[in-house]
């Protein structure tokens, strides 16, 4: 079984996750009130994500006979400047959690727990990922913020928000949607 801390900093990711798939809601509603039916559906579809990333680790608790715990969680920014705001944010919030990632495989390794910190090699890879594709949305959306068509266009091409469930994902809890 893991350390009660890994334990209790793994449940505080739980609720960063959940927070994150909140937030990707309320961007994917901006962008639906703006029209913009693309940006809109690549949010929805992170939201899903995020939330599916909570529950591989609510499933790792509970496959580890560990406690579970769900935080609660604040109301996520729904108010945004301009259409480059939520991608902005969107960027910084997958940086954090990357660095979130690295100080939790980073405590399950000075604790001797190799099952948390293989479990966690997955999210780290996630992670790089996710930062790379929300910075290229992020220069995408700036050069395109006068024609937000141009924006959609873009995400229609390269089929963004559209990948196929990635086989080597850990289980979640309840199964993944």
């Amino acid at each position: 079984m893991p350390s009660d801390a890994f334990v209790e900093k793994l449940t505080e990711q739980v609720g960063h996750e959940f927070s994150a798939s909140q937030q990707y809601v309320a961007v994917a509603v901006y962008y639906d009130d703006e029209a913009l039916p693309r940006l809109a559906s690549f949010f929805y579809a992170q939201a899903i994500e995020e939330r599916n990333h909570a529950m591989m680790m609510v499933r790792y608790l509970l496959d580890s006979d560990a406690p579970v715990r769900v935080p609660g969680l604040a109301a996520p920014k729904s108010g945004f400047a301009n259409l480059v705001e939520p991608v902005r944010i969107a960027l910084e919030q997958e940086r954090k959690v990357s660095d979130q990632i690295a100080a939790l495989s980073g405590l399950a390794r000075a604790e001797g727990d190799y099952q948390s910190e293989q479990f966690l090699q997955w999210f780290l890879k996630e992670q790089v990922e996710e930062v790379s594709t929300m910075s290229d949305l992020l220069r995408v959306v700036e050069r395109g913020s006068e024609n937000p068509l141009m924006v959609e266009e873009y995400l229609a091409r390269e089929g963004m928000g559209s990948e196929a469930p990635d086989p080597t994902a850990p289980p979640a809890a309840g199964g993944a949607l």
